[in-house]
């Protein structure tokens, strides 16, 4: 008698940054997938950044939303992306990770104290579908100053991906990697990992319509926010034999889709997370303008918020991180979290004087203030206006855009290029994103787990905070 071949179809998501508006078009479409392959063998994984604070639903619920929407949708294995190992603190990713019912792989991401993984963690497992042993690792971006912080150790992942592929090629049938670290990373490992049969990848938000095989192993990656889904097929002749990948690619996915699991589970997260941040923080008697072009009362509040946190002489912050004035009344947990959405730390770089003058030149133009910005966390659109608390600048609008006409004044005394400052500034412009000329910085400081919405918290809780935010720090030299 002829054998029968044995099929297995891998389905895998990545960076869906809590975009709860596509999991139910997401669940339909695997189930519609799961459907066509009718009694065969499929696999669902997901590879990081499933969670994004900057949702509603994630920051309201503290990530269980996320929890529930995986269980639900049935995934067999996750890895963490930096949203969810960043953002989280060990404690509470303990206790959000101790409902998940399928397992958290990843093998370069340890617990500092104990050089061990943490207990809802595993460095690899093995999901058998079919008679199929599937073997499964996975890597998380080597983020380790941040990490440190926090407690964890994370390792460069190569090394310890090629002991984890080495043990499971011993055990499984097929050996895949969840791999949060970006397509570059993911190229290397194909070229330099042997028996790994697929690299399924995130972090970097590729779209790869056809898998690149690298060195007989499928590299794959479907895009962001829940608008594609990964499909590996492969197949063996007969047992004994290896397995070999049939087809591989993205399904663009219909966001009409909607089935009746996901979709009221999503709803009633929403509701959930709106009534958590129902708190009020602060009471306003006048609003706070925002005016992403120059100095405004908000952005200034921010500059205070984050000297005050630093413990610096001065502070300079982007207005791009608000997408809005502060409104007069009673101010809730939610309306910060709305207008300050970024998962962004405050940090302290020692700064040279000359550098804080080239970013307060930029920020006088509208090259600099209206720049898009994408990732390092923010989550706003355009970069804004520079906001500084601790500095009087004198300007003259009307001189030609970078002529550097401005003079700059520390606590009364005269800016000093040569100089070095301690500032208060955020972990972003560290990476050379947006005014990069403070990414000169040296020996950065990162304050995690703050956001920047919980030093605007504290800030409007300080007495005089909001009258403080009106006194004006860029001078217009004519109207003097």
């Amino acid at each position: 008698m002829e054998s029968v071949p044995q099929r297995l179809t891998i389905l895998h998501t990545n960076d869906i940054h809590s975009h709860f508006e596509t999991m139910s078009p997401i669940a339909a479409g695997i189930a519609g997938l799961k459907a066509a392959a009718g009694e065969e063998a499929v696999l669902l994984v997901d590879i990081g950044d499933h969670m994004d604070r900057a949702a509603v639903e994630t920051e309201g619920t503290m990530g269980q939303a996320n929890i529930d929407i995986i269980n639900l949708t049935g995934y067999d294995a996750v890895t963490i992306g930096n949203n969810e190992g960043l953002t989280f603190s060990p404690e509470t990713l303990a206790a959000i990770f101790s409902g998940l019912q399928c397992p958290v792989v990843c093998c370069n991401f340890l617990d500092a104290a104990t050089g061990q993984p943490p207990q809802w963690m595993r460095q690899h497992a093995i999901v058998e579908k079919n008679g199929i042993r599937i073997g499964i690792t996975g890597a998380t971006a080597a983020f380790t100053s941040f990490y440190s912080l926090l407690g964890w150790e994370v390792m460069e992942p190569e090394e310890a991906l090629r002991e984890q592929c080495r043990l499971l090629a011993q055990q499984a049938d097929i050996v895949i990697i969840l791999s949060h670290l970006g397509l570059p990373a993911d190229k290397l490992l194909a070229e330099r990992l042997d028996g790994v049969h697929a690299i399924l990848g995130g972090h970097t938000h590729h779209l790869l319509e056809q898998p690149l095989l690298i060195n007989g192993t499928a590299v794959c990656g479907a895009g962001k926010f829940g608008r594609y889904l990964g499909r590996l097929q492969f197949e063996r002749p007969e047992a004994g034999r290896p397995f070999r990948l049939v087809s591989g690619g993205c399904v663009e996915l219909d966001q009409q889709l909607t089935e009746s699991v996901i979709a009221p589970a999503a709803a009633l997260h929403l509701q959930q997370g709106r009534e958590a941040l129902e708190e009020t923080v602060a009471i306003t008697g006048h609003e706070l303008q925002l005016d992403l072009l120059g100095e405004s009362p908000f952005g200034n509040l921010l500059a205070q918020a984050v000297r005050r946190f630093t413990g610096t002489r001065l502070s300079l912050v982007n207005t791009g991180q608000l997408l809005g004035p502060l409104p007069e009344g009673n101010i809730t947990a939610g309306m910060l979290h709305s207008l300050c959405p970024s998962p962004i730390n405050p940090c302290i770089v020692k700064l040279k004087g000359r550098d804080i003058r080239t970013a307060l030149v930029q920020s006088l133009t509208e090259a600099f203030c209206l720049k898009p910005i994408f990732g390092y966390g923010f989550r706003g659109k355009v970069l804004g206006s520079l906001a500084a608390d601790g500095l009087k600048i004198l300007y003259d609008p009307a001189v030609m855009p970078y002529d550097n006409s401005i003079a700059v004044f520390v606590e009364g005394e005269p800016l000093e290029d040569e100089t070095e400052y301690e500032v208060g500034t955020l972990d972003m412009f560290t990476f050379r994103s947006g005014y990069e000329s403070i990414a000169n910085g040296r020996n950065p400081v990162y304050l995690v787990p703050h956001f920047l919405r919980d030093l605007l918290r504290m800030e409007l809780q300080r007495p005089g905070s909001l009258e403080e935010s009106a006194g004006i720090r860029w001078l217009d030299r004519g109207a003097l």
